[in-house]
C-alpha cells in the first residue's frame, strides 16, 4: 500500500483551489505537482509517473471525461474525480471511464485526504493464496502474481479495484457478502452508503469473466443483500470423491 509521500497529481484550471488542495496535502505529507489542463494533465503523467491523479471534471477546451478517456489509453494510474454535480449518471459515467472514485465540490479537507487514502490503499497488493493460480474450475482461473483472470485460457487484466472486489468474494465463497461488508472491505469504511459502486463493479466483473454475463455462474446476486461467489471448494471435493 502506498502512504503519504505518494505524489499527487492535481489538475484544476481554478488556481485557487490548486493551491488549497496543495497546501493540505502537503501538510499531510504527500508530495503534490499540478496541471491546469487536460492537455498539460497527459504530459506530466508520462513524465511525472503520478501515484494518484485528482481530476477536475469541468475545465476548458478539454473536459475531465475527456482527458480520463485519454489518460486511460497510457495509464493505469488511480484517478478521483473532482465534480459539482453529484448525479449518479455523472458518477457512472467517470466509474465507467476508468475514474476509481469522485469527491463533490464544495469538498471538505479531510473528506478529500479520507478519500485519497482510501483509493491508495485499494491499489495496493491484495494478499493472495499460497498458489499464485488459483483454479476456480476448467473455465476460469485468478493470477494472483499478475491480477489477472484466466478466461477460456484467455487472460483478461482486471483493474485494482476490479481484483480486490474479486478476491473478497473468493475469499468467502459459498457464503453471501452484504453489499456493506463488500463496501467496507474493497472501497473502505466511509463508502459503505455507495451501494452503487458494488453494483457497478460486479457489472464489470461479471462481462469479464462470466461466459454469460446475463445468466452468471461464478458472482450470484442474493437480492437486497449483497453477492455470493459459488462454492467452487465445496464443487471441487466432491467431483473428487466421486
Amino acid at each position: 500500500m502506498k502512504t503519504p509521500g505518494s505524489l499527487i497529481l492535481v489538475v484544476d484550471d481554478e488556481p485557487r483551489i490548486v493551491r488549497l488542495v496543495r497546501m493540505n496535502l502537503d501538510l499531510e505529507g504527500f508530495r503534490v505537482i499540478e496541471a491546469s489542463s487536460g492537455v498539460e494533465a497527459l504530459r506530466r503523467v508520462r513524465e511525472d509517473l503520478p501515484d494518484l491523479v485528482l481530476l477536475d471534471v469541468m475545465m476548458p477546451e478539454m473536459d475531465g471525461f475527456e482527458t480520463l478517456r485519454l489518460l486511460r489509453e497510457i495509464s493505469d494510474v488511480p484517478v478521483v474525480m473532482l465534480t459539482v454535480r453529484a448525479e449518479e449518471e455523472d458518477v457512472v459515467r467517470g466509474l465507467e471511464l476508468g475514474a476509481d472514485d469522485y469527491v463533490t465540490k464544495p469538498f471538505s479537507v479531510r473528506e478529500l485526504t479520507s478519500r485519497i487514502r482510501a483509493v491508495l490503499r485499494r491499489t495496493g497488493t491484495p494478499t493472495g493464496p499460497e498458489s499464485a493460480i488459483l483454479k476456480i474450475d476448467d473455465y476460469l482461473s485468478i493470477d494472483y502474481s499478475r491480477w489477472e483472470a484466466i478466461v477460456g485460457g484467455k487472460r483478461v487484466k482486471l483493474r485494482p479495484t476490479e481484483f480486490r472486489l474479486l478476491h473478497h468474494l473468493i475469499e468467502n465463497a459459498g457464503w453471501v457478502v452484504p453489499h456493506e461488508t463488500l463496501l467496507s472491505k474493497v472501497w473502505g469504511y466511509e463508502y459503505r452508503d455507495e451501494v452503487h459502486y458494488v453494483r457497478l463493479y460486479v457489472t464489470y466483473l461479471r462481462q469479464k469473466i462470466e461466459p454469460d454475463p446475463a445468466n452468471p455462474r461464478y458472482i450470484l446476486t442474493e437480492r437486497g443483500v449483497g453477492y455470493r461467489f459459488v462454492d467452487f471448494r465445496h464443487k471441487t471435493a466432491e467431483e473428487e470423491n466421486g
